[in-house]
Order: C-alpha cells, then structure tokens, then sequence
C-alpha cells in the first residue's frame, strides 16, 4: 500500500500543500535613475547667430562637392542571330547581365521568331529595358540602364541612305 500511496501523492497534489496563486504582476525592477547634468558647449560649437549662419553654410559647401565618378564597367554590345527558341534563354542571360543585345532573326522560322520575340520583350520589361525594331527582322534589346536617342531608328535609318 505504502507503493501505491506514493503513486497516488507523485500523481495528485495534497490539500495541504496547495499554495495561494499571486495573480498581480511581477514589476522588473528597473535601474536607479540619474539626474543629466547639463553638458557644456564644445569650444567650437556656435554661440552667437552670425556663427551659426557661418557654420551652416560650412556645411552646405561641404555637402554640395561634386565627385567625378569614372565607371570602369564598359557596355558590351552583343550580335545574336537564333534559329531556335532554345537559343532565346542565353540572350535572356545576356540581358541579364546588362548587355545590349542585337537580334538578328533572318534565319528563326516564322513561329519561333514570335516567340523569341514575345519572350524577349517580356525579359526586358521585367529588367526595365526595351526592344525597338533596328531593320527588317533586326532589333535591338536594350537593359535599363542604355537608352535610345530618336523615336522612329528605322526612319532614321532610311533617311541617312541605309534601305531596308
């Protein structure tokens, strides 16, 4: 009996030994305070207002620097001429890396040059770039960061001797 006893006290609490639940919350004590003292004025710091209007236009001059800034990142212009769709992921990567792309599609069937199209026009957009018509079946895919000078290139083209 004496085992089951045990058992019975592991497993059930006894009345007397039931403790009273505080259900206030427990503040965290919390460091003492310190008054600030007032901190003097560095030896440099403006008093007076013609000081501060001088300091300010200090700052101003030192913001306002212009830096030269040489990129050494050089744009590569790549020529690309698919015969396939499956050709269409690596100039995907090319745009990717920034490059400009010319597409030549002389040689794609009439199916595969509307979906490499639709594809590439969809890599561009996602990357902020552009595809414009350059020639008969010639364009150029352009990232974000290279833009276009003039609207209408195959007109311009054509006015400057070049016939398509």
């Amino acid at each position: 009996m004496k085992l089951f006893d045990t058992v019975k006290d592991f497993f059930l609490a006894n009345d007397d030994e039931d403790e009273e639940v505080n259900d206030t919350p427990v503040k965290p004590e919390q460091p003492p305070v310190r008054p600030e003292r007032p901190q003097p004025a560095p030896s440099n710091f403006p008093t007076t207002p013609a000081e501060r209007e001088e300091a300010t236009a200090e700052a101003m001059r030192r913001s306002n620097r212009v830096v030269n800034i040489q990129t050494t990142a050089q744009l590569q212009v790549v020529l690309v001429k698919p015969s396939a769709f499956t050709d269409a992921k690596q100039i995907a990567d090319h745009l990717l890396a920034k490059k400009t792309v010319v597409l030549n599609l002389e040689t794609a069937s009439p199916e595969n040059k509307r979906r490499i199209i639709d594809f590439l026009v969809g890599v561009a957009y996602a990357n902020g770039g552009s595809l414009k018509p350059v020639a008969n079946l010639t364009y150029i895919i352009t990232p974000y960061n290279v833009g276009f000078i003039g609207e209408d290139l195959v007109g311009e083209l054509e006015n400057n001797g070049v016939f398509i």
